[in-house]
């Protein structure tokens, strides 16, 4: 009989689906503001259908409520703090310590009301509390359920394929791309 997962290995494979999850809608969400605000497609991101920074902001959103299961509004709050802080830090961090690098900047959007230093501004940190909303009720607890749902196999030809392709992008477009092929 096929033996079922440690159950924390599970959750952690499952949280790991949630986090790629949250950083390829997060390269939709991209393509598609950039396409209204620009009125072209442009590439987002170094490799895949996915930027890295959105996983981890939902990372920490599964963490801080997936057992907890707070209501919308704390939701959307802890989303919306979580968001300013990642985007702030980061983009304060990169251009200040990574030779100017900027990766994104308000500055040149449409909508950037509320735009502190074009690292974070008003409309983004609200569209992210709302996208933390629906994560945090749909895809958490849709996630979770699917993985109790599904046999051990099926799981594990899910996870790992998806992180085989998804670390050896970040490997490849984050780490070796600029060390060697510039």
């Amino acid at each position: 009989m096929d033996k079922e997962l440690n159950p924390r290995l599970k959750t952690a494979m499952t949280i790991f689906l949630l986090v790629v999850l949250g950083a390829v809608i997060g390269w939709i969400y991209e393509m598609i503001f950039y396409r209204i605000d620009m009125g072209h497609f442009i590439r987002r991101g170094q490799g895949g259908p996915w930027l890295p920074i959105y996983g981890f902001g939902a990372l920490g959103l599964t963490l801080a409520t997936y057992k907890k299961r707070p209501g919308p509004l704390i939701v959307f709050l802890i989303t919306c703090v979580g968001a300013f802080v990642i985007e702030f830090g980061t983009g304060w961090f990169l251009y200040n310590y990574m030779d100017g690098l900027r990766l994104w900047d308000y500055n040149t959007e449409i909508w950037n009301w509320g735009n502190i230093g074009g690292y974070v501004c008003a409309r983004s940190i609200l569209i992210f509390g709302v996208f933390g909303v629906l994560y945090a009720k749909w895809a958490i607890p849709g996630f979770f359920k699917m993985a109790d749902r599904l046999k051990k196999k099926t799981f594990l030809c899910i996870v790992i394929p998806t992180a085989v392709v998804f670390f050896s992008d970040i490997l490849y477009s984050y780490i070796m791309k600029p060390l060697f092929f510039k």
